[in-house]
């Protein structure tokens, strides 16, 4: 019921003064959480270790409720979310996408400015979390990543921390003609929480290093997953 009356007034609740739509949307977004969600995070004691620390969150992608989950999960980590611009075009993933700290990035591309506003944040020793994958999986498996990842963490350095969501697509399925129609379920979701690790230096040997880098990275998400979830990442 909840899901529907916010529909319908998101248009009205998006006129508003943005002090406001942060404050309905961080309610709202507690109450579907609380309702709808066991949440199972593995790792905390790896997230109390990267507190004030310049750091790289990945994560693979799901479901628009991703951020919201991962919001609360890193609280304490002050994280500003690399997030694409269609989320602002839906009032419904408008209101929530303002209760998070969040770039604006278009994943078909180049975002110099984005890359430029994510090097202030972790200069300021805050947290940056990506989905290199760069849009939702349909499948509920991970799909391919995007080389953006690789020039934000050689340019600032940050150690890269490892993400993997499980029962998120559950959580709140995907609307394939609207996602502004999306309605949250009851759900199991899983964090696992991943160890910090640093880009290898480049092999000039490697003709392909960027792709190399890109499926080490990923990797990393992978191996903490499921096999299901794992898609063009799967553990053999």
């Amino acid at each position: 019921m909840i899901a529907i009356i916010m529909r319908v007034l998101a248009p009205i609740i998006n006129i508003l003064p943005e002090r406001i739509i942060r404050y309905i949307g961080s309610k709202t977004s507690e109450f579907f959480l609380n309702k709808h969600v066991k949440l199972e995070v593995t790792g905390n004691e790896i997230l109390s270790e990267r507190i004030g620390k310049p750091t790289i969150f990945i994560a693979n992608h799901l479901s628009n409720m991703d951020g919201i989950v991962l919001n609360k999960v890193l609280k304490k980590n002050n994280v500003t979310f690399m997030a694409g611009t269609k989320l602002n075009t839906t009032p419904i993933t408008s209101i929530f996408l303002k209760t998070v700290k969040h770039i604006l990035i278009n994943p078909n591309s180049v975002n110099r400015d984005a890359i430029k506003n994510a090097l202030a944040v972790l200069s300021m020793r805050e947290s940056i979390l990506i989905f290199p994958e760069g849009t939702r999986s349909r499948s509920g498996s991970m799909i391919k990543g995007k080389k953006g990842v690789l020039l934000l963490a050689r340019l600032s350095k940050a150690d890269i921390v490892p993400i993997a969501l499980e029962g998120t697509e559950h959580l709140l399925p995907i609307n394939q003609n609207d996602m502004g129609k999306e309605t949250p379920q009851h759900a199991t979701v899983r964090v696992n929480i991943g160890k910090p690790f640093q880009l290898e230096k480049k092999d000039h040997n490697c003709g392909n290093w960027d792709e190399e880098c890109v499926y080490t990275v990923m990797r990393k998400i992978a191996q903490m997953l499921k096999s299901e979830y794992q898609g063009v990442y799967k553990i053999d």
